[in-house]
């Protein structure tokens, strides 16, 4: 029997098959059949969409798979932390849901970044083997969830800082809050992340934070013991804040601009690159170029997140820009081709 040509027939007839169905009919073992349908998706044919029993392969078309993502509008993940990347899930949940469709450019930029640092933040620090991670899009926002059963969020830094109590822990942690220059302390990726939202909520131990910049406020509350962190997120689709306007409140100006080309003085903002978190800030809202020159002078060295970040993670979803270093060091120059080694997605 042929089984290539029985799922195409049954997807022409039906617009959409499953696994079930095509096992069903031919009597053959469900790995059997699922080669088929991988070799069918590796060819560009088939895309699968839905998790679990509602999941099912539809013609690779986009105007087919975008009516079929609309009304798939959440999602609700269970991430094994083990060679877990935050950009493949977020890319994952692009392709087989419709939580993106239609959503406003400026909407999208930050529900990007948020949703890549607070997933990051979880498989780095938390030291749990599983993480959670919800999103749903409804009438008039969109939201997401990162739950981990880790160390928490404020443990960790009480035992990093050498802190007291949970009290402290926060005080350190909303530092950024009052400074100019947030890229100096710990969770910036949390403060900018924090001021992009409607409401930002972390909550672990006996500790919740909320962020409700609707009312330009932050409120601390008791809770009943959290094990782990547990970060909450929402923005409303029709809002008008701008990630670049966020970032640029509280960096300096080191960026020159061409029509075509962007230099990013790294030197002039005066400290260690370390995290992914600040490559995805410097590079916000620079897709426009067609070139990206990166000054690293008076720079002395730079993390392997930063470094995968700006470039693997940043070209493979940018491949038409060009990015080009100025002034690097050996130790700057090392990290970046072990960056571009790997570049296998």
């Amino acid at each position: 029997m042929d089984v290539r040509k029985l799922i195409i027939d049954t997807l022409g007839k039906k617009g959409a098959v499953k696994s079930s169905d095509i096992v069903r009919a031919t009597g053959f073992s469900r790995a059997y059949v699922n080669r088929f349908f991988r070799q069918l998706t590796d060819e560009g044919i088939l895309i699968l969409i839905g998790k679990a029993n509602k999941a099912k392969y539809i013609p690779a078309i986009q105007e087919v798979a975008d009516r079929s993502k609309r009304c798939i509008l959440s999602i609700n993940r269970i991430l094994h932390n083990e060679n877990l990347s935050e950009d493949i899930v977020l890319t994952d949940l692009k392709k087989k849901t419709g939580i993106y469709i239609s959503l406003p450019e400026n909407v999208s930029r930050i529900l990007d970044y948020a949703f890549l640092e607070m997933l990051n933040n979880a498989i780095e620090h938390s030291q749990s083997k599983i993480i959670k991670a919800l999103m749903k899009k409804e009438k008039n926002n969109i939201r997401f969830d990162i739950i981990d059963k880790g160390i928490g969020i404020f443990n960790n830094i009480m035992q990093k800082r050498n802190l007291k109590g949970e009290i402290d822990a926060i005080q350190d942690l909303l530092k950024g809050k009052q400074s100019t220059s947030p890229q100096t302390h710990s969770g910036e990726g949390i403060f900018f992340t924090s001021k992009a939202a409607d409401m930002f909520i972390i909550q672990s131990s006996h500790k919740k934070i909320i962020f409700n910049n609707l009312m330009e406020d932050i409120f601390i509350k008791d809770i009943k013991k959290t094990v782990g962190t547990k970060i909450s997120f929402s923005i409303g689709l029709a809002s008008k804040k701008q990630l670049d306007n966020i970032f640029k409140q509280y960096t300096d100006d080191s960026f020159e601009f061409s029509k075509t080309e962007v230099i990013v003085k790294l030197y002039k903002m005066a400290t260690e690159y370390i995290s992914r978190s600040q490559g995805r800030r410097i590079l916000s809202g620079l897709d426009k170029f067609k070139t990206v020159a990166l000054d690293f002078k008076d720079v002395k060295m730079i993390g392997q997140g930063f470094a995968d970040e700006v470039f693997r993670v940043w070209k493979v979803n940018h491949p038409e820009i060009k990015i080009i270093t100025l002034n690097t060091n050996e130790n700057i120059e090392f990290m970046i081709k072990r960056a571009l080694s790997s570049f296998s997605i």
